[in-house]
């Protein structure tokens, strides 16, 4: 007869024959790691995009409205191809969000900023 051991820590696992771990932190620590050689699905890659353009949009927005040159935040991670919905202002200005914090790109003589904004009702649409 073989005896069955834990896929984590290789302890003899006691009870029924189709037992793979010996408890769920071991289950948890092997799917964990396997999950890290893993390539990273497309849907996490860009759930991780948009978490980290919020944060950093989150950062560099404290008032409701700010201006930041476009390498300050580029630098940090930021990539202005990753954003959750749009709003057009009466202007014609297209502001890019990510969930509650938006983004307009303008260029000032040689110079990209981004105008950072946060949704506000009137954004609303009708």
């Amino acid at each position: 007869m073989k005896l069955n051991t834990c896929l984590c820590c290789n302890k003899v696992l006691q009870g029924r024959s189709d037992k793979r771990f010996c408890d769920v932190h071991c289950k948890s620590s092997y799917h964990y790691r396997k999950s890290l050689e893993e390539t990273p699905r497309f849907y996490n890659k860009v759930d991780n995009q948009l978490k980290l353009n919020r944060k950093i949009l989150k950062q560099y927005n404290k008032a409701g409205k700010a201006t930041v040159r476009s390498e300050t935040i580029i630098e940090l991670g930021f990539s202005p191809n990753f954003f959750t919905h749009f709003w057009k202002n009466t202007k014609g200005d297209v502001y890019l969000f990510v969930y509650e914090y938006g983004y307009l790109k303008k260029r000032e003589g040689t110079k990209e900023k981004y105008i950072l904004v946060q949704w506000q009702d009137y954004m609303e649409k009708e």
